[in-house]
């Protein structure tokens, strides 16, 4: 089971959001057969089954084991994941462009970026796994309490010549290409 699995298509989007679905999926962080599930959720073994297949024909789940009772076969599954993100592409192929924004100090500008970053980031991880490689990959995560508009200015002024300065040092033409991304933005007020 993958720790985080980013979901690109829209049929598998619409899969893992139907409400049944999304319960069972979350149920499923455990291996349960259709019948052991129906059991724990209360909904009809029929209708567990009907679901779970939906939702394995988007990978959603996989088989974990076969369980062999007389001349019945239970299967026993799990989800792919322990926890899903809709990738932007799952709604449009051009959804979440950076690009197509003009304005990098925008709101909507640093939502694409993100949105770039779990397409770009889920396409990598899905390819890591499948040749059973590790993505390597570098995240920063801090907070920083700002006194004034100035000391939030001083302190991106300092942050982007640091930057320049470490990747004018590091930068090699032959080298593989990374991707930097450094974000601000202030915490919701449910965070702080």
């Amino acid at each position: 089971m993958q720790d985080v699995e980013v979901i690109e298509s829209a049929e598998a989007a619409a899969a893992a959001l139907d409400p049944v679905r999304a319960r069972l999926l979350g149920e499923l962080a455990v291996p349960a057969s259709a019948a052991g599930l129906a059991a724990r959720v209360g909904i009809p073994r029929q209708k567990v089954n009907y679901h779970l297949k939906a939702l394995e024909a988007h990978g959603l789940v996989e088989l974990s084991e076969e369980r062999r009772h007389g001349g019945i076969t239970e299967r026993v599954l799990q989800a792919s994941a322990a926890s899903y993100v809709v990738s932007p592409a799952a709604v449009s192929a051009s959804a979440a462009d950076p690009d197509a924004n003009a304005d990098h100090l925008s709101a909507g500008y640093l939502v694409a970026l993100a949105g770039r970053l779990v397409r770009e980031v889920g396409a990598l991880a899905r390819r890591a796994g499948a040749s059973g490689k590790r993505l390597p990959t570098l995240t920063i995560d801090t907070q920083i309490g700002f006194r004034s508009a100035a000391d939030r200015a001083a302190f991106a002024d300092e942050l982007t010549a640091a930057v320049l300065d470490l990747a004018a040092r590091y930068h090699h033409d032959d080298g593989r290409p990374h991707r930097l991304v450094v974000a601000a933005h202030p915490l919701p007020e449910e965070s702080a």
